[in-house]
């Protein structure tokens, strides 16, 4: 009895022994995870206080990039002939978010200002000496890819320049979705105004509406993005609320109608083998899919974890991944009956960037769902794999018009 004792309490102690920096360590993660928490809060609920140089700043930027846009207006061409405003709009709102984060972030390395010049001439100067042809599918493809190509440059610029470092491409993803929600809420107030001033005028019999698109509107298009970026940057709370609800609410809503989409269609009898409108639809609801995960992911990341949501952004993988073999498959075909085409080729290989991206996504958030990995880690997934998208879009911009 007595030795029994004596083993029992050397279980007991071995037990302890090994067990207590298990809780210790336990104990560091659940204080470390109470400070990030408040640094989260401390940074959400802070402003940085606008003077009248910020607001200069914003001023002389707006002025900037609406004259560029405007110059074929002043200098008496048309802009849409000339396809001036498909090749240069996004060059100029991309160009003026770059130099506001520029500023903000106070770069005034000579060689780092220097490249990012060039970065955004050579892309200028190229897609200005294509022929304006409408019916040319290789320039077509460089103007819509051309936005992504320069969206990247503007991650370097957010980034200080460090482009090996994974957790500011992390923070360049979740400052992506706070753009692009306060971004559609100052569209949304800029139609409103647009249509309450129209109206206002109408009332006397003085129609502005031309006026109004080309010039105010065009204007507002450009500078959108700096303007977006200058309200984040004073006002981090105001995305830093919303963000987290908004991903919350609408993964489960885009994942009902996303599986209804695809029973309707199937017992519809639509074909993406065959209609080609279809195929094309069919691919921007992935690319829009795609965009919903990630920044979805990135907001789920910010707040506490919620076993739903992770299970729902799973579900959504998979659903879009099944999709996306859809889609493949569809294109394949078409590359086999058709033959190749520059449209062809470039949503093959879009759709295989996100083929993959999807998978690595899916193998994450089943680490997450069901080995209780952090769901941290599918954000440093996406990062990763962000320069595959930034090559496929310099091929698309640069080498397509070249090619084909």
């Amino acid at each position: 009895m007595k030795e029994k004792n004596q083993n029992l309490i050397y279980q007991r102690a071995k037990y302890r022994k090994f067990q207590y920096p298990y809780f210790l360590l336990k104990r560091i993660n659940k204080e470390m995870e109470k400070q990030k928490t408040e640094k989260q809060e401390e940074v959400m609920t802070s402003t940085v206080p606008i003077t009248f140089n910020d607001l200069i700043v914003i001023i002389l930027i707006c002025l900037l990039t609406g004259s560029i846009i405007l110059m074929p207006k002043f200098i008496g061409f048309d802009p849409f002939s000339s396809f001036f405003y498909a090749k240069n709009m996004s060059l100029v709102a991309l160009f003026g978010i770059s130099l506001f984060a520029l500023i903000v972030k106070r770069i005034r390395n000579l060689k780092q200002l220097l490249t990012l010049f060039f970065l955004f001439a050579i892309p200028a100067i190229f897609i200005n000496l294509l022929p304006a042809d409408k019916n040319d599918q290789a320039l077509v493809l460089a103007c819509i890819h051309l936005p992504l190509f320069l969206w990247c440059l503007y991650g370097i610029v957010f980034n200080d320049f460090n482009i090996r470092d994974i957790s500011k491409r992390v923070d360049f993803i979740k400052h992506n979705c706070d753009l692009a929600i306060m971004g559609a809420l100052i569209v949304l107030a800029g139609m409103i105004l647009a249509g309450f001033t129209i109206s206002l005028f109408a009332s006397i019999d003085i129609h502005i509406e031309k006026f109004y698109s080309e010039y105010v509107g065009v204007w507002g298009i450009v500078a959108a993005p700096a303007v977006t970026a200058f309200i984040i940057y004073h006002y981090p709370r105001l995305t830093g609320r919303i963000a987290p609800v908004i991903a919350s609410l609408f993964s489960p809503f885009l994942l009902v109608t996303l599986v209804i989409y695809l029973l309707v269609v199937l017992f519809a009898g639509k074909d993406p083998y065959t209609d080609r409108d279809f195929l094309i639809m069919f691919n921007l609801m992935l690319a829009g899919v795609m965009a919903v995960i990630v920044f979805s992911i990135s907001e789920s990341a910010e707040e506490r974890r919620r076993k739903f949501n992770e299970v729902v952004l799973f579900a959504l993988s998979i659903v879009t991944l099944i999709t996306d073999l859809v889609a493949l498959s569809a294109i394949f075909y078409r590359l086999s009956e058709y033959g190749v085409s520059p449209n062809r080729i470039a949503v093959l290989g879009s759709n295989i960037l996100i083929l993959g991206n999807l998978a690595l996504i899916a193998v994450d958030l089943y680490k997450v769902n069901f080995r209780g990995a952090p769901i941290e880690k599918v954000n440093y997934t996406t990062a990763r794999y962000l320069p595959l998208y930034m090559l496929w879009t310099i091929i698309v911009v640069f080498g397509f018009p070249i090619i084909f």
